[in-house]
């Protein structure tokens, strides 16, 4: 079964820096686009970056030069870059399968001002 695990939040002050994994099994994992989302602390839930299987990237208006989305398909893990955090970065952040409702569990990031 497809099973997606978040790991790699925490707490930093602004300016700080985070890298998120997600580590994907049950699913042919090179073939498919990956996103991150975050939930906010007001319970909105937003896009951040999304990349294809061939790894094209894309994102939100906001995160674009800090956030970086990558993957390795030899590790079957995507990665999510956060530099230059704001406290409007917190939340929990989600990675999803691609086109479908498969996402994990999430990882909490903060960042504090």
């Amino acid at each position: 079964q497809v099973q997606l695990v978040e790991s790699g939040g925490g707490t930093v002050p602004a300016g700080g820096s985070l890298t998120l994994s997600c580590e994907a099994s049950g699913f042919a994992f090179g073939e498919r686009a990956m996103t991150w989302s975050r939930l906010t602390p007001e319970k909105a839930r937003e896009h951040v970056a999304g990349i294809s299987n061939g790894g094209l990237a894309n994102y939100k208006d906001s995160v674009k030069g800090r956030f970086t989305i990558s993957r390795d398909n030899s590790k079957r893990t995507i990665y999510l870059q956060m530099t230059n955090l704001k406290p409007e970065d917190t939340g929990l952040y989600t990675c999803h399968l691609g086109g479908t409702e498969f996402r994990g569990q999430g990882t909490q990031v903060i960042v504090s001002s």
